[in-house]
Formats: structure tokens, sequence, C-alpha cells
């Protein structure tokens, strides 16, 4: 049976204008797992992660990382924690590879040429290597700070949005990297706004809102237990009729989702919709998803 490698106990934080930030999460992952940790902005997600590295203190609770308290015991956790934060922090005049050898330095590591060299290589670095950091595109900054979280080969990385505003090559790479990591034995803690990437990589998922954790558990069980197929529509022309308005899941502009139980009932929907002479397009059904539930655990709040 795996151990929890991050264990984190009735973890208040209110902060010093009185506001109450985290209200008593209680969390443990286990070691080797694919960990999504999600929720809406303000939710507290930030909070926790810089709680788990020191770079916030928690007004109570305790957090052990590798059996580690963070509070008593921090040199040691944050020995097996590599955090990818969402802020890009570059010295600007040190090249790639020189940030990287200073924070393996911080680390205490000595000899550690090899495992740099493997991570600027698969993090298609390996060209930048010698550039400094202030002359490195966007993209190529994220791909640094990916690089400096690994530097000391941590077992638990934390990735805080990890591929928002990268392009698609860099996202593909990234992730096949991490898998890689995964693979080997690392723990993988995500946060994202990405939903269908969280679906698809996560085994585990806690959703987070108001400070609170709202639901959490095996991806597949939490999604089985929206107990409600989809329907996505684009509405070109029309209204969706009052008697349908209960069912909008969500909705963007005029793409709608809508929960239905079985194919009479889509049928009960498009027929209203035809009845209000509305013109619907991108018509597509789908068992629920991440998406889904998401908004339905955050939305009761």
């Amino acid at each position: 049976m795996s151990s929890n490698i991050i264990d984190i106990e009735n973890l208040h934080k209110t902060y010093a204008n009185g506001f109450e930030a985290l209200k008593g999460i209680s969390l443990q992952i286990q070691e080797g797992a694919f960990f999504g940790l999600l929720g809406p902005n303000g939710a507290g997600k930030s909070t926790l992660i810089n709680s788990m590295v020191r770079l916030v203190r928690p007004t109570s609770g305790h957090i052990r990382i590798a059996g580690f308290d963070i509070a008593q015991d921090s040199a040691d956790a944050l020995m097996n924690i590599g955090v990818v934060a969402q802020e890009i922090l570059c010295d600007p005049f040190l090249t790639v590879y020189e940030m990287l050898a200073f924070q393996s330095g911080y680390y205490g590591l000595k000899n550690n040429d090899a495992w740099i060299e493997e991570i600027i290589d698969s993090l298609g670095l390996s060209e930048k290597m010698q550039t400094p950091c202030r002359l490195l595109s966007g993209g190529m900054k994220r791909r640094v700070m990916v690089a400096q979280a690994l530097v000391h080969k941590p077992p638990v990385i934390v990735l805080d949005e990890p591929t928002a505003g990268v392009d698609v090559q860099l996202r593909n790479q990234l992730w096949q990297f991490i898998e890689k990591l995964h693979k080997k034995g690392h723990t993988i803690v995500l946060t994202t706004h990405y939903l269908e990437e969280a679906q698809n990589l996560c085994s585990e998922i806690a959703i987070i809102n108001h400070g609170e954790i709202v639901t959490s558990g095996a991806t597949d069980q939490l999604l089985n237990s929206v107990e409600q197929n989809t329907v996505r529509f684009r509405l070109v022309k029309g209204t969706v009729p009052e008697t349908l308005r209960p069912r909008i899941l969500h909705s963007e502009a005029q793409t709608f989702v809508m929960g239905f139980s079985d194919a009479k009932d889509l049928g009960t929907i498009l027929a209203a919709l035809q009845e209000e002479d509305c013109c619907i397009e991108n018509l597509q059904t789908s068992r629920a998803t991440l998406e889904d539930l998401f908004i339905k655990v955050t939305q009761s709040f």
C-alpha cells in the first residue's frame, strides 16, 4: 500500500486584514500519485501551495512532506518538493546553465551536471543553455522555471498553472517529460484551469473553493457521481426558452451546456428549442466531464 507523501492536517490561514484564505484544509496525497488541485481564482490554491514551501506561514495546522514537518524540519521537507510557480522569476544576467548550477548550490548539491544536462535536453533548452535569461522568450523562461524546480530531483513536483500562456509544442513537450518523471515514481501535484487537461492526466483530484475542499477522490468515481449527460450547442438565432433555463449548466457567449438524463429527455430539449423557432449548430452530446463536476460543486457556494 502506498504511503502519504503529502499530509496536510486542519490547515488554517488568516491574513492580517482578517481574510480567511484557508478554513481547515485536510488533504492526503499518496506517493506516486498524479493529483489535481483545482478551484476558481481566489479559492485558496496559491495560499495552500505557498504554505507547503514556507512562503506563507499558516495560522494553525500541520503540513508534512515525505514525513517531515514543514515548520519543524523545513530543510528536509523542502529537499523533497519542487514547485513550478505561476510567476516567471529569472535572473536576467545569468545564462540558463548558470541559473541551474546556482540552484543546485542552494540545495548543497555537487557534481549535478549530468542531471542538469538531462533536464535541459528534455525541456528543449539545449540551444539556449548559454543564453542569458533576459534574452529568452516567455515560453523559454517558463521552461527554465520548470528546470529550476527539478534541479534537486524532488520526489514531489508541484506544477502551478505550468501551461498557462504557452504554445502547444511546449505544452506537449512538458507533459511528455512530466509523465516520464511520474513513471519513475515522482508524485505530481497539478493546478490548472485547463480542466480537460486535468481530467486526462490526474487519477485523483480535490476541488477547493472559498478556502475549503468541496470534493475530493478518484477522478473516475467523482465523474460517475455527476448523474447526467450533457448536450452542448451554439445558439445562432432565438433565445433559450424559460422552461429550459434551469437545465443550463454552463454558458459562454451563445454556447450553452445543458444536462439531460436519456434520449427521450434530450428530445424534449430539442423540441422546446424548435417550438421557439431557435436555430442551433455544433450540437454535441457527452458524458459528464470534469468541467461539469467543477461547476456543480463550485456554484453551490
